[in-house]
């Protein structure tokens, strides 16, 4: 994954979790900022933090932003 590639947060779902998607694979289900901060990490963005994931452009949040985590 390149910093240029979108990153999709799609709205949480009944348990709060909300999947994370980029380069049209899902990363994984998220339940917190930390999550998706993890995710970017482990798709090779190693200095990504939790103000970079509220902050970024690159996140594209759906139903809600990096505050909501509940159905």
């Amino acid at each position: 994954m390149t910093s240029a590639t979108p990153v999709i947060v799609y709205p949480p779902d009944e348990t709060g979790a909300r999947r994370v998607r980029a380069d049209g694979a899902i990363l994984g289900l998220a339940y917190s900022v930390r999550d998706i901060v993890a995710f970017l990490q482990e798709a090779g963005l190693q200095d990504a933090d939790e103000m970079d994931v509220v902050r970024s452009s690159m996140i594209e949040w759906r139903g809600g932003g990096p505050d909501v985590w509940e159905h």
